[in-house]
């Protein structure tokens, strides 16, 4: 999905959220077994019957909208493309995460963590300051107020700990998943394998978190910054499946 995003952005130089919901369309439907979460199939099966995502995005969570991770999950590589322009990136997050996210709390995570990709992309700073920047972006609700507490707590605390506060993605939501990322990336700012190894260090939704915490950490630290062996076992990203 994330790549999905990247190959809409390349083609309109910002998020058409019509062009989005087809690009996950096709590509669940090239790969529908690939481990999306049950919310996201639904979704996406009625994405690919042709439902609007206007109307596919509301049928989430009772009619209240999905607030699930996956908004958050995604959405770095557009924190990346517009690091240079926030009031525009916060705009396009709300964008991105719309298609799948009618619920104000799941376009806040995807505010977020954009917010903290194009601060990374941006040459990053001191941990501090990638909370302050956050949360002067995210707007208030669950997830804002779980960044909140995470901010206060040390870095050198135990993650296990950490998780066991403000949560590693258990309930698969924004809130109870987007806090405990952006502090495992704090914690290792740089370090990129290391960030990583602490994220999955801890039992939750790990698919999602070091999902969220890979894509902030490759902001930061460029390709050079990733274990060339790493880099040579990861699959082939599939931009053959972009639209046209």
């Amino acid at each position: 999905m994330a790549t999905a995003i990247v190959d809409v952005l390349r083609r309109h130089a910002g998020i058409d959220e019509d062009r989005l919901a087809e690009a996950f369309a096709a590509r669940f439907a090239a790969d529908p077994s690939r481990g999306y979460g049950p919310g996201a199939v639904q979704i996406l099966e009625q994405l690919s019957r042709g439902l609007d995502w206007r109307a596919a995005s509301a049928t989430a969570f009772g009619g209240l909208g999905s607030m699930g991770n996956g908004s958050a999950m995604r959405v770095a590589p557009l924190g990346a493309y517009f690091a240079d322009d926030e009031d525009r990136l916060v705009d396009e997050a709300v964008r991105s995460a719309a298609v799948t996210h009618a619920h104000a709390d799941g376009q806040a995570g995807a505010v977020a963590v954009a917010t903290a990709a194009g601060w990374a992309a941006r040459g990053g700073g001191e941990p501090e300051a990638l909370f302050e920047t956050v949360l002067a972006a995210t707007p208030d609700g669950p997830t804002r107020q779980g960044v909140e507490r995470v901010a206060r707590i040390p870095l050198d605390n135990d993650p296990m700990t950490v998780a066991l506060e403000v949560g590693a993605g258990l309930k698969t939501v924004c809130a109870d998943t987007v806090p405990f990322c952006l502090w495992t990336f704090a914690r290792h700012l740089g370090d990129y394998a290391e960030t990583l190894w602490t994220t999955v260090s801890v039992p939750g939704d790990r698919d999602t978190t070091c999902a969220i915490v890979g894509g902030l950490a490759g902001a930061l630290v460029g390709d050079e910054g990733i274990p060339g062996d790493w880099l040579a076992a990861r699959e082939p990203l599939r931009h053959d499946l972009d639209l046209e």
